[in-house]
């Protein structure tokens, strides 16, 4: 057994955060530069229907792959846990059991996905003007999200391993293939909002041929064999619990984007899309370092917890609640002195532009918060503990923002929308809050 992560219940927590959390962050911004290269060529090249039509679809592609990730997290805590015991063996049927359960699911997901194409695009807010296009750039990347399931699958399994590098290339290697090939399908071959959606289901496929490629040959302790595929009960119900709050999580987000479309088109129009379209790629951006260090610190506690020290655990809890939190101000402070620049790189449209800079800055008011809610969820997903990280991974969007923005524009308009953000990102901090300090005592 090649075991990378015993490292885990013995280095300098601060060492060991730095190391999990530097490729995850990288890994994640090279991806969100990625979301945002392609906004940029579809915004110049095909105009601002072509980013309301992506608002619209991306909510749709990554539910449907949420399945992979879901399945993803809910193995990796228990494979890191299973290595913190000393049980590589039940490590491996997790990863075996983990192999069948997303590709059964993705296939199925992407059939329903097909038949119902043009209703699910509707449902998501694809009216008017952006129905055809919405419809046309879903339908491609529709071929492309088994293949990410299976990357988001194996990025989890990755870092639960020890190998954040590999990981971080996981998120890499898509976003490299998808920021070449736009230019080339784009504006080269003329192709449209049909050759972004091109460029990016190739990228899926290159990121799962990746994560293939490191099972089979690279230094992966897992084994890619049909011996530990055999269905386990147990494993596939531990699995199904643990992956549920993530799957909520992105179903709860997806639902906020049937809300959200909805009323913005309804309040905002065609540029109300594109307003968001917009905001949402700098949230995306913005939010990298936090993420980063969630993804990070999460096998760490995981391993820590199962090998029964509490002492560890709780200073990575403390230490990654301290670093995000300092690094999630400087971010706001930065978008805040540059919300115009910013917002110029997307478009040259001067309308959007004037649109989009005062709805940015309400929507990134209470950024600095965001630490609490993404440490605290993934806390108790990490450690084996469903129930609470559901309800945490579901209060900012399920507690707060989808109520939110349905109700405020009908006192305060467009207004309204924005505002919400940061009211439900103040909401979910405090219940983070309060779980992590009353319910653990880990703060």
């Amino acid at each position: 057994m090649k075991e990378n992560n015993s490292a885990f219940g013995t280095g300098p927590i601060g060492s060991l955060l730095f190391q999990q959390a530097v490729p995850a962050a990288v890994g994640i911004l090279v991806l969100s530069i990625y979301g945002i290269v392609d906004t940029i060529f579809v915004g110049r090249f095909v105009g601002s229907m072509g980013i309301a039509a992506i608002t619209v679809v991306l909510p749709i592609s990554f539910l449907i792959s949420s399945v992979g990730m879901a399945i993803g997290v809910g193995g990796a805590s228990i494979i890191s846990r299973a290595f913190g015991d000393k049980n590589p063996l039940k490590a491996y049927a997790t990863f075996g059991n983990q192999l069948g359960m997303t590709l059964t699911l993705g296939l199925l997901v992407v059939a329903f996905g097909m038949y119902f194409s043009e209703s699910i695009v509707k449902l998501f807010g694809g009216k008017g003007d952006v129905l055809a296009e919405a419809k046309e750039f879903f339908t491609i990347i529709l071929f492309g999200v088994p293949f990410l399931a299976w990357a988001m699958m194996s990025n989890n399994v990755i870092r639960a391993e020890g190998h954040p590098k590999v990981a971080m290339f996981t998120l890499i290697v898509p976003a490299v293939f998808n920021i070449v090939l736009d230019p080339v399908f784009i504006v080269f071959l003329n192709m449209g909002l049909a050759g972004a959606a091109w460029a990016t289901t190739i990228s899926y496929v290159a990121s799962a041929g990746y994560t293939l490629w490191f099972f089979l040959y690279g230094k992966s302790s897992m084994q890619l064999s049909f011996r530990w595929m055999k269905p386990d009960l147990g494993i596939v119900r531990e699995i199904t619990s643990l992956g549920l709050v993530t799957l909520a999580r992105q179903g709860t987000v997806s639902v906020l984007a049937i809300v959200l479309n909805n009323v913005l088109f309804a309040y905002g129009g065609d540029m109300g899309l594109a307003v968001y379209g917009i905001v949402n790629r700098v949230m995306m951006f913005a939010n990298f370092p936090v993420l980063g260090i969630t993804q990070g610190f999460v096998p760490i506690v995981g391993y820590n917890f199962g090998a029964r020290n509490k002492e560890r655990v709780h200073l990575t809890i403390q230490l990654a609640l301290r670093y995000a939190s300092l690094i999630a101000l400087g971010i706001f402070l930065l978008i805040i002195a540059f919300t115009d620049p910013l917002i110029g790189v997307f478009t040259n449209d001067q309308d959007l532009v004037n649109e989009t800079v005062p709805a940015m800055r309400k929507v990134f008011l209470a950024t600095p918060l965001l630490a609490f809610s993404l440490i605290g969820s993934a806390y108790f997903q990490a450690v084996g503990k469903p129930r609470p990280a559901l309800l945490l991974a579901l209060s900012k969007q399920g507690l707060f923002l989808i109520p939110l923005v349905f109700f405020m524009p009908m006192v305060f308009g467009l207004e309204g929308i924005w505002y919400a953000f940061p009211l439900a990102d103040t909401g979910a901090a405090a219940i983070s809050y309060f779980f992590l300090k009353k319910g653990e005592g880990a703060l």
